[in-house]
Formats: C-alpha cells, structure tokens, sequence
C-alpha cells in the first residue's frame, strides 16, 4: 500500500511521524488543501491553522502553514488548540480550517483534521479524495505572491461560546474532577471554567504529547482508572475524560462509575427538548434504544444515523436538528455550527444536576435500563459476505442495512458493521440485562464465526490459522 493511502483514512489524515506523514507531505496537503477549498468555495482568502501539543506538531504546523500560503492563501496561525475550537472558529471567521493532531493515537501518530467554511465536514465522501488526488498530482494553485501569516488568539472567545450554552443562574457550587491526560483539554477547560461556580481539579493537565502518564484514549476503561481513584478520594460530584484533542468526553458519576456516550446523549437530549420542545435530535444507530425512547417520551422526534462525523453533521443540516450524539462520545450541537464538543456537552450534564439538585448517578440510573456488550471486533476473511450470512439466520428478525446490518428482536437488538479502514466486522449488542446481553453474544458470535468458515471455504482468505475470525473487544475510534 502506497503511502497516501496508508494516511488518507475515513475522517481524517493519520500516519506515523515521520514513516508515513512527514513535514514535506504535511506541506503538499497544505498546499492542495488550500487549491481544494478554492475550488468548493470560490474566492477564498485564508486558511485557519491550529495544533495539538504532540512533539511533532510544531514542525508539521510550519510545514502545513508553508504549504497553503505558497499557493498565495493567507494563513492564520490559532496557535495551540482543540479540534472542537478549530470548528469554533470555522463558524466565527467563515473560514477554512486544519489542525494538527492524532487525537487518541500514541505519540509517534500525528494528523490534520480539516473542515470548510462554517466547520463544514470534510470527510472520504466530502473532499478527502479530491485532496489525495491534488497531493498526488501536484496540481495545485501557484502565485508567484506568498501568502501572509497572521497569529490570533481565539481562546477566550471560544471559552465564552461553549459557556453560553448554559444558564449562569442556575449553576451551584459542584466539584469537577477533569482528566485532560495530558492533551488540550489541560489548556481549554480551566478556561471555560474561569468564573464559573465549580470547584476544578485538573488532573494530567500539563500539555505533554508523549503522555507520560496514561493514553488520552478514555473509551478504552483502563484509561479512567485515575480518574475514578481521584473521584472517589476527594469526593467529587463528577469526572471528565477527555482525549487527547480535547473534542470527546466520558463522564464518571460521583461513586466512580462510568457513563456510557448513549447515557450522556439522553441526559444532554432532554436538557436541549427542555429549552427547544418538539426539537429533532440526532442518534447513531449503535446508541441504546435509551435515546430514541427518551426523545419520544419528552416530545422530542428522534432522527437515526450512520456512524460518523460527516453523516450526521450532513442529517443535522437537512433536518435542522438541535442535538446529536453518538455512543462514542461525541456530541455535535447546531448552535455550534453542527459541530461536535465535549465541553459543551459536559457543562449541559453539570446544569442538569444543578437544575434538578440531583447526583450524576440518579440522573444517570433512569437512562440506564439495558445492558450493552461494548464494540466487539471480528477480523474475518470478507466482512459483506459474512454480514450477509448472518443476515440469512436472522432472517425472521426485522432488518435494515443504513449502517451495515442492523437486527432488531424485540427485546433485543444488534449492529455489525464493516470499519471504514480495516478488515473488521464491528459488532454492538443490547439486550434487557447482562446476562441476556452475554449470553446473547455468545450466540451472534457463534453465527459469525459460522458464517466466516463459510465464507474460508468458499475461497476467502482465512483471518485465523483455524479458519475462525480473530475476535477482539474495543471501540470504533472515530476522532
């Protein structure tokens, strides 16, 4: 595999520094970025750059800032940032924008999250491959004018934005343990907190991309397990996790446990139909049925969606709704320019414990009324004819294939889906308890496995020395 298409994902571009993205690529995709966002948007005079704090950024920066401005594009320099104040800024400069980060990956990984004017997605479907495409060619914009680079601070207007998402006049004294774990969140939530009524403890909030002291990955549960320990020790009301480009959160309540992305989708849904009754509200379809339920009974009209950043920014522009949440633990907000933030959505959780003057876990415990397997990966030898197998067992079942296939029983329901960049069936289950929920799996796992030997002996590629798919619990990472 060539090294364009080694970097060139779904969502973003991501390698290893300086194996697969080095600062000569780093300038090309400036450089096409740039002849690209002329091409979608006309007369475009600016770029917006920002990076994260990995040890790589600031050389790749340079590079990219060095590539847009050779085709004659001015570029302005955010500075250090999160990728939820890249979009931020997106909206309130009416510009396109790129930074620098690897989100959740070790520190060897570096990337460029892009957006258009107004934090418009540019994903595999929405640009990525016509940039590949310039990168590839060379074909780009050239002037034999260089743009200019000027530097702005958009950090206090950014902390302002995501506070006006909540009512000052409720909120109360809380204490507010957050996990930067090293990553930008150490450098924006003190300042969305500043004059807010919260008492902040900052744990790992050094900016320090070599993660000294756990990955800023906190879907994985290992990574929570200081944050949980800090939580109990000092008898706060709330834990925050943030990954390592500051745009996703996981909350822990007051007695250490975590809230799944589903959980939090429904309490900050029914905070947002509060204040805007009748709203569409967006959910991904691995979310609990929690979330479509609760939509419902609050008057609310749920709207189902693919997985991913592009969709349902796209579903939210069509169908004007308010909020959107994916189990992953991303939250995307129109007021937001459709974008996502853990911020916002973490002091729209702390309003509703302020307005109701109840703990995290009590709010949490009436959204918590199935139990879920996680993300269970499966690498089998050809993901859309197993998933096609496994549609015919279930057969009896209702079916729809928006994202993958989706089978739905009643009591019980589950999603398998092929990711976007690997030979993985990825497999998400729900059922009315953990030991129907366990033993269930055992079951879709079994037929899984059935249908990738068929699959091997028909002529396929085996992903395991015994004929059987590799399986491997985790998460769909999309950052």
């Amino acid at each position: 595999m060539d090294v364009l298409s080694k970097v060139f994902k779904a969502y973003d571009i991501r390698g290893v520094v300086p194996d697969e993205l080095d600062a000569d690529l780093v300038r090309r995709v400036g450089a096409a970025f740039a002849t690209f966002a002329r091409e979608r948007e006309g007369d475009v005079h600016r770029i917006l750059v920002g990076r994260d704090m990995r040890p790589s950024g600031g050389e790749l920066h340079q590079a990219f800032v060095d590539g847009v401005t050779s085709t004659g594009v001015d570029a302005v320099d955010l500075g250090l940032i999160s990728t939820d104040m890249l979009f931020f800024a997106s909206g309130r400069l009416d510009a396109p924008g790129a930074t620098l980060t690897a989100s959740h990956n070790p520190p060897r990984y570096n990337g460029i999250k892009l957006c258009l004017s107004q934090a418009r997605p540019v994903g595999v479907d929405t640009g990525l491959l016509r940039i590949k495409e310039l990168v590839s060619t060379g074909e780009v914009l050239s002037s034999e004018r260089r743009g200019s680079v000027e530097t702005i601070d958009l950090l206090p207007d950014f902390a302002a934005h995501v506070r006006s998402f909540v009512d000052p006049h409720v909120l109360r004294p809380l204490k507010v343990v957050a996990d930067a774990a090293n990553g930008m969140a150490g450098l924006v939530v003190p300042a969305v907190f500043e004059g807010l009524p919260f008492e902040l403890d900052l744990l790992y909030g050094e900016l320090d991309g070599t993660f000294p002291n756990h990955p800023a990955d906190p879907i994985q549960p290992e990574n929570l397990a200081d944050l949980r320990a800090r939580v109990l020790e000092t008898g706060a009301d709330v834990g925050l996790a943030f990954d390592g480009d500051a745009d996703r959160v996981f909350l822990v309540d007051e007695r250490a446990r975590p809230i799944s992305g589903s959980t939090t989708t429904a309490i900050v849904a029914a905070a947002v139909l509060e204040k805007e009754p009748g709203a569409v509200i967006l959910h991904n379809l691995i979310c609990s049925k929690v979330v479509p339920e609760t939509i419902r009974a609050l008057g609310g009209r749920p709207v189902r969606t693919k997985v991913g950043h592009s969709f349902i920014k796209a579903v939210m522009a069509e169908t004007g709704a308010a909020f959107g949440g994916e189990h992953s633990g991303h939250y995307y907000f129109r007021d937001n320019y459709r974008a996502d933030s853990g911020l916002i959505a973490s002091l729209m959780v702390l309003e509703r414990m302020c307005r109701e003057e109840k703990p995290l876990s009590e709010i949490a415990d009436r959204y918590s009324k199935y139990a879920a397997s996680g993300e269970i990966n499966f690498e089998v030898p050809d993901p859309e004819a197993v998933i096609g197998a496994v549609s015919e067992r279930f057969e009896g079942c209702e079916q729809d294939r928006l994202d993958g296939l989706t089978v739905d029983c009643g009591e019980w329901w589950f999603n398998l889906r092929p990711s976007n960049t690997e030979p993985l069936l990825r497999l998400n289950l729900e059922a009315p308890d953990a030991d129907r929920c366990a033993e269930l799996v055992g079951t879709v796992t079994d037929v899984i496995r059935e249908a990738a030997s068929g699959v091997t002996r028909s002529g396929g590629v085996a992903a395991g020395t015994d004929g059987h798919p590799r399986v491997n619990r985790g998460e769909e990472k999309q950052s």
